[in-house]
């Protein structure tokens, strides 16, 4: 993620703090000193942050971890002013995987809330807690605040919503019974019900709970549309849906005859060919921004993308479909027999569903 500093490694997975953290930071001593506290109080809030955001670390290394018994790489770890983001290779489909996977980053909290709390005096009463908290965070409560925090995000966590852990949970739960997109589909509907309660309530306690049910919406809808996409490519593979015809440039034209190709056609994505061989590839994104810092002399062999992306012809569309997700700004090509028999991008795909979805249902009305 741009903007991230590596702090090390844990089990060979990268750990980066975003450069927004610092402004967390800032924020809680701005609150604190406006409040009054002193300045062993802004010290004491400020440790409690970090300790928070280093539970964060644990309970997504706790997917990680998981992930990696089912051969499931972690890309790296990401702290957030909002929280923790890992970045797995993949999502487990199987459902025994997906919820050992899920569950186990709330399982870190719940075992922190568990050990602080045999260390810990928890007050009977409500009114006693509030008492107890109504301080700030200070070396008398310093792990009470640890234990509700973790307590807490275990709750949270457990949610039945994407894209928390809950949502994931309850798919893998539904998904030995029933197929996954379904259970997906279900998943997302729970989730984004229970969102609109957040945000309803929120409207009258915290602005806090309306972000939250804006972000699971759209989360679920995502995950939901995913999955669905997914689904409509089973059975088939790259070959059926590769691009035969597809738009070339030589790679010592100019960036004028790339913009020219552009505006006189609806193609977005161009493959580059130094005489028969490719060597590259080119999207309207980079002939715009190549039109702007090079100008339109500028060779194509000096601005395109050497990166080329290839796929087997006889590949599964659905176990491509990631990767091509990843990709989606990027012209793909399709290898059959150590050969390049066409290309393949986000859009064709994307085509491909609609009129997949589209026959099948009209294949349902039928019967």
């Amino acid at each position: 993620m741009k903007g991230s500093f590596k702090l090390g490694k844990i089990a060979d997975i990268g750990i980066f703090v975003h450069w927004t953290f610092s402004l967390l930071i800032l924020f809680i001593i701005f609150i604190n000193y406006r409040s009054g506290q002193n300045a062993t109080q802004i010290v004491w809030s400020v440790v409690f942050i970090l300790s928070i955001f280093i539970t964060v670390v644990m309970h997504e290394l706790g997917h990680a971890l998981a992930a990696k018994r089912y051969h499931i790489i972690t890309k790296d770890i990401t702290l957030l002013p909002i929280g923790g983001l890992a970045r797995l290779e993949k999502i487990p489909e199987k459902p025994i995987e997906e919820l050992v996977v899920a569950i186990a980053g709330p399982l870190i909290n719940i075992t922190l809330a568990f050990i602080t709390g045999i260390f810990i005096t928890i007050p009977d009463t409500s009114e006693q807690l509030m008492t107890e908290l109504s301080n700030g965070v200070n070396a008398n409560n310093f792990f009470l605040n640890f234990f509700l925090v973790n307590f807490w995000l275990a709750l949270f966590n457990l949610i039945p919503a994407f894209p928390m852990d809950g949502g994931r949970i309850l798919r893998a739960l539904l998904s030995f019974r029933m197929q996954r997109n379904i259970a997906t589909r279900i998943s997302a509907r729970i989730g984004q019900f229970l969102a609109l309660g957040f945000i309803l309530f929120g409207f009258f306690t915290s602005p806090i709970l309306v972000f939250i049910g804006i972000f699971v919406i759209i989360g679920a809808q995502v995950e939901a549309d995913y999955t669905e996409s997914k689904f409509m490519l089973k059975g088939f593979k790259v070959h059926d849906v590769v691009m035969k015809d597809y738009p070339k440039i030589d790679a010592n034209a100019t960036v004028k005859t790339a913009v020219a190709l552009v505006l006189n056609s609806q193609n977005k994505n161009f493959l580059i060919m130094e005489e028969a061989t490719p060597v590259g590839t080119l999207n309207r994104d980079q002939i715009i921004m190549a039109l702007s810092k090079k100008g339109e002399e500028e060779f194509i062999y000096n601005v395109m993308d050497r990166n080329l992306i290839f796929l087997d012809a006889n590949s599964l569309l659905e176990n491509v479909f990631e990767l091509i997700q990843l990709n989606k700004s990027r012209l793909m090509l399709v290898m059959e027999n150590n050969e390049v028999t066409g290309t393949l991008d986000i859009e064709n795909l994307m085509e491909f569903i609609l009129i997949n979805e589209v026959t099948t249902n009209k294949a349902h009305d039928k019967n």
